[in-house]
């Protein structure tokens, strides 16, 4: 192998890593802009996006698509749930949900890992573990707007019975992927 193909097979390989990025970057805003009527609060299917990407690629391309996403929401582009047309960046990642932001950030390469090789049940309970995370980050940043009394009421148990839903999607959806790709 020459050195020029050997740069053309990098260059390759960061251009694909870069698309999958933005891509997975596209899907989690997608997700977080869908609103579905749950009991008892509204979902988004924002967590069911990061979750069902972290199942289904690397850690690295996990945590790629998730920091990409960040970025641009960082940077003004309207990509989270409720945001205008022109985003709020840095303002909307410090406000009450900054917490989770960063939770699914740091959740996403470990629900990779701990999905690699496995069936739907495995997969499903490596988004536990990550939304685990994903809580335990959120809490700790709510902490900071809601009184310690309220704050499970408020940032967790609303949440978990549309949450428990998203992963059996997630994990079969990324169950499903794995199976197309391993056929073709």
């Amino acid at each position: 192998m020459t050195a020029f193909d050997t740069s053309q097979k990098l260059t390759h390989t960061l251009w694909r890593g870069l698309g999958l990025a933005l891509c997975g970057a596209a899907l989690i805003t997608l997700g977080a802009k869908l609103q579905v009527p749950f009991w008892p609060v509204p979902m988004t299917l924002h967590t069911l996006a990061v979750f069902f990407i972290a199942a289904s690629v690397g850690p690295r391309m996990a945590a790629a698509a998730m920091a990409s996403y960040l970025a641009m929401g960082a940077m003004g582009v309207p990509v989270f749930s409720g945001t205008p047309e022109r985003g709020i960046g840095l303002a909307y990642m410090m406000g009450p949900t900054g917490g989770y932001l960063l939770g699914f950030l740091l959740a996403a390469p470990l629900i990779s890992v701990l999905a690699q090789g496995r069936g739907w049940l495995g997969r499903a309970l490596a988004m536990l573990v990550g939304l685990i995370v994903v809580y335990a980050a959120g809490l700790a940043w709510l902490a900071n707007f809601v009184p310690a009394s309220k704050l499970l009421a408020t940032g967790v148990a609303p949440f978990v019975p549309g949450d428990l839903v998203k992963i059996a999607i997630a994990s079969g959806l990324a169950t499903g992927l794995t199976r197309l790709k391993e056929r073709a």
